[in-house]
């Protein structure tokens, strides 16, 4: 089966996160899991990823930090994602060495030629639809996706307001890989593990 997910943490790792985690990566449909925690000390961060690491190594899933490319070679995390404003890119790319380098271009198609510059691994636009977790996110539209189709090489990631019902359009526009967080974290009619069946 194909891996279309890129799965983003909820917020607030609880202690029975750790379970659920486990349980919707068992499923076999994610490529990569995020570490996205705000306001979180880094000491609080490093406790965090090593236990997820346990459970993405045993699910063979890509486990990347949110922001702060320094921890990702401390937690030996696979990788790092980084926003506009989330420090150098050229700085992080020399940090990570071979490990993966994703970049959030919004809408822009002079975000993503940078973000190939500076050698992103993959490229992710956004948000597409309302999404709970940045309600003020910059919109993004179909037409940059069918731009990087055929100019950019590397994988495409899209996010913003992802579900089961809006995912496949996107998919069809030239996305690689969904993000998604809310409907699976916060789905108020199915379990974690229900919600990830539902991307095939």
């Amino acid at each position: 089966m194909k891996r279309l997910v890129y799965l983003i943490s909820p917020n607030k790792i609880n202690q029975g996160f750790y379970i659920s985690l486990d349980r919707v990566l068992s499923l076999k449909n994610v490529k990569f899991f995020q570490l996205r925690v705000k306001n979180t000390s880094q000491k609080k961060i490093l406790f965090i990823s090593k236990k997820i690491k346990k459970i993405t190594t045993k699910h063979k899933v890509k486990f990347i930090i949110n922001d702060y490319f320094s921890l990702a070679s401390k937690i030996k995390a696979d990788g790092c994602h980084m926003g506009q404003v989330d420090g150098s890119f050229k700085v992080a790319r020399k940090k990570l060495k071979k490990k993966i380098l994703g970049i959030t271009c919004h809408n822009s198609k002079i975000l993503a030629n940078n973000a190939i510059e500076n050698k992103a691994d993959y490229i992710a636009f956004g948000s597409f639809f309302k999404s709970r977790l940045k309600p003020n996110a910059k919109k993004a539209n179909l037409h940059i996706l069918k731009w990087a189709k055929k100019n950019i090489k590397k994988p495409i990631v899209v996010i913003g307001g992802i579900n089961n019902l809006n995912y496949k359009k996107l998919m069809h526009a030239g996305a690689k890989y969904i993000a998604l967080s809310s409907f699976i974290w916060d789905n108020p009619k199915l379990k974690p593990e229900q919600a990830i069946g539902k991307f095939k």
